[in-house]
């Protein structure tokens, strides 16, 4: 298949970005990630990283397998105002967008014909390399992938076959002298560019398995999962955030949530809700110590009563961001 039929077959099925590369080995990537996890930079984070013996060999996902398919799903609509009492999720997992794409991707194995695998948010491919190598993107100073047309406003996903695709070349585009992200940054992750310091990332925090510090509580501000600030100052995230100024919500979508639900819901409702989180060992406690911290950021002292049932609570990670959140909130309204 040549690229100009891939660009149309792509086009055909709603794919907003796709590309071709050989199925060979990301040997210096694996090296990044390496060198990387000896430095303690993606802190006790796993996902790709933990095996890259495995996720920077696409040569082996598939027997004879010859093309790696990058392509690329924009999933930015814009955001309504945050209400009183709302936390604020990151773009992404306002509706899944991955499900699109996997679907669209699952198709065009079907059309190119042979052997294929496809791989859609899985921990056994590193997507934002082959997306980079076959001019998808290319790797902006914040470590994400940036497409031309939709910036970083995008889910990646791979088809791995053995069908031979032509290669489409890397883009000749990048960063150029803008550190605009790396000045952003509340808690300096991006001061080496192109370098994630996840200990010191927010969206890190609301995903690790334990106490959020206390000096990066307040930047979180009414986020109660993940950050996207380094994307919301981003130039090359300009273009479509003007064209999809009018964009309507998808049907479901969810891009804030009610703070009152994440204290007060069950459980097993909470986790069985928002399973496309990522959330430490699939506890609700995490999602619940990450409404707190948001609540005395954002609550008023008409709302420690939410904070109240966890004042005397056994479980003292709960307890101890539920003091904080209470002394916050006397802090702001003093």
């Amino acid at each position: 298949m040549t690229a100009v039929e891939l660009e149309r077959l792509a086009q055909e099925l709603g794919l907003d970005v796709v590309g071709a590369a050989p199925a060979s080995a990301y040997e210096e990537t694996e090296s990044h990630i390496r060198t990387r996890r000896a430095r303690g930079l993606f802190a006790d984070m796993r996902f790709t990283m933990a095996h890259p013996e495995v996720s920077c060999h696409p040569e082996t996902l598939l027997p004879g397998a010859r093309t790696v398919v990058s392509a690329a799903h924009c999933y930015y609509v814009p955001e309504p105002p945050l209400e009183r009492g709302e936390g604020r999720l990151p773009r992404y997992t306002w509706y899944d967008g991955y499900a699109a794409l996997r679907e669209r991707l699952d198709e065009l194995g079907r059309r190119i014909g042979g052997d294929y695998r496809v791989l859609v948010d899985a921990n056994q491919h590193v997507d934002r390399e082959a997306a980079a190598r076959s001019g998808v993107g290319f790797y902006g100073k914040n470590t994400l992938l940036i497409t031309r047309r939709h910036g970083s406003w995008v889910v990646l996903g791979t088809l791995v076959t053995t069908a031979e695709v032509e290669a489409t070349p890397p883009l000749d585009a990048g960063c150029g002298t803008c550190t605009l992200c790396i000045e952003a940054c509340p808690t300096g992750a991006l001061d080496e560019p192109g370098v994630l310091d996840s200990t010191k990332c927010l969206s890190y925090w609301t995903q690790a398995p334990r106490e959020i510090p206390e000096d990066y509580r307040p930047q979180l501000d009414a986020q109660v999962y993940g950050c996207d600030i380094c994307q919301d100052v981003c130039p090359w995230n300009r273009g479509v955030e003007k064209r999809r100024a009018d964009m309507p919500l998808p049907a479901g979508a969810e891009p804030h949530v009610r703070l009152a639900d994440w204290l007060g819901e069950d459980g097993d409702s909470l986790r069985e809700r928002y399973d496309r989180l990522y959330v430490p060992r699939n506890d609700p406690r995490y999602l619940r110590r990450n409404a707190l911290v948001a609540l005395g950021n954002t609550g008023t002292p008409e709302d420690v009563s939410l904070a109240d049932p966890f004042l005397e609570h056994d479980d003292e990670l709960l307890r101890a961001q539920a003091e904080w959140a209470v002394a916050r909130i006397e802090e702001r309204h003093g």
